[in-house]
This record gives C-alpha cells, structure tokens and sequence, in this order.
C-alpha cells in the first residue's frame, strides 16, 4: 500500500503512525534501534506490505498492468488504491481528509529528528504539494505517476498508466474496496498483536 493507507492503518496512536510511515527507510533489524511504540509501525508495515503482495485481488488488479510496466505494476496499483481511499475517505473515516491530512503534516514536524534522513528530504516536497489531499483527484494521481516516471528516469513509463486507471476505474474500485475491507481487519489485529508483544498501550 502507498503513504494514506499506510497512515490510516495505524490506528490513532501518533509514534506508530509515524513508524509506519517512515518504514520503507528502516532495513532488516535496525528498527531495534527505535523507540518501541515506532517500532510497532514498522513491522506493522511490513506485515501490511507482506499481506498486501500476496492478496489475490490485489494481483488481480497488478496483472492487468504488469504486460504494460512489468515490475511497476505493483507500485501503480498501491498508488491508484491510495487513490480510492482518499476519494471515499468519509466511508473509512469521521475526520475530513483535509484535516486529517493536516494534523499528520503537524505530528512529521514535531518529530522531525526521529526521522530517517531520505524521510526528512522527502517531507519538504510532499508537504508543499500536498501529496497525501492530492491522491483524491485524478488529476492529483497523474502527477504522482508523472513524477515517479522521472525518478525511474522515464524507464517505467508509469504517467502512461492514468489512462488505464480511466479504462478500467470501474474495476480497480471494485477491487480496492474488497480488498480493503479485509486490510482493516488485519490491520487491526496486527497491531493489537504487536502492541502486546512490544507492551505497547494503543
């Protein structure tokens, strides 16, 4: 999954968001070094992740693309599901996007220092251009594809993608809110779960 659903997965406690977040930057075992409420969010992402991959819907809507961008299929596919959770936001949660969106810009500035360095280049940008409220349009989706073609150096040819996200939008929702449906439950039970092994009050 991309950075809102990842966010949102993380329930309501603020260090396990934030580790959630920045854990595509922390390799192997040195989550250790982290707090243990961060490193809840880390191997809650990587389990999000591990379930993520292996979910037949989720392949399913990864195989329509893979003849078209091969290895990217996948990353276009947790980006346009990010999509669909930001622009039926008010079916998963009570606080609008925007203020949500808001309040976790705020949480990544107070805590800017605990954040691994590519993280902290990263939030500038992200922030600036509001990545997080922009995955809602369709518009928004087709920067976030333009700018990942760029920084493949245009190899992945991933802009090209908006055009099967309108071709097959129909499917790719279908698909997204089935699959996220049983994403929640096992989030939720993966945190409970690390959160007891970490003793870790959530």
């Amino acid at each position: 999954m991309n950075y809102l659903a990842h966010v949102y997965l993380s329930g309501e406690h603020k260090m396990v968001t934030i580790g959630n977040f920045m854990a595509d930057s922390i390799k192997g075992k040195s989550y250790q070094d982290y707090s243990k409420a961060l490193q809840v969010g880390i191997l809650l992402h990587r389990e999000i992740d591990t379930f993520t991959d292996a979910h037949p819907t989720v392949r399913k809507s990864t195989k329509r693309l893979h003849e078209k961008y091969g290895h990217y299929s996948g990353i276009i596919v947790d980006i346009l599901y990010d999509h669909f959770l930001a622009k039926n936001w008010s079916n998963y949660c009570q606080t609008p996007l925007e203020t949500y969106i808001n309040n976790f810009y705020d949480s990544l500035e107070v805590h800017f220092e605990l954040l691994p360095r590519p993280i902290q280049k990263m939030l500038p940008y992200m922030t600036c251009d509001n990545w997080l409220l922009s995955y809602a349009s369709i518009t928004g989706i087709e920067n976030v594809l333009t700018g990942m073609n760029r920084r493949t150096k245009h190899k992945s040819q991933m802009h090209l993608a908006i055009e099967d996200l309108k071709l097959f939008y129909d499917e790719f929702e279908t698909e997204f809110t089935s699959f996220f449906k049983e994403l929640i439950i096992f989030s939720k039970d993966k945190l409970k779960t690390l959160s007891s092994q970490l003793n870790i009050a959530i």
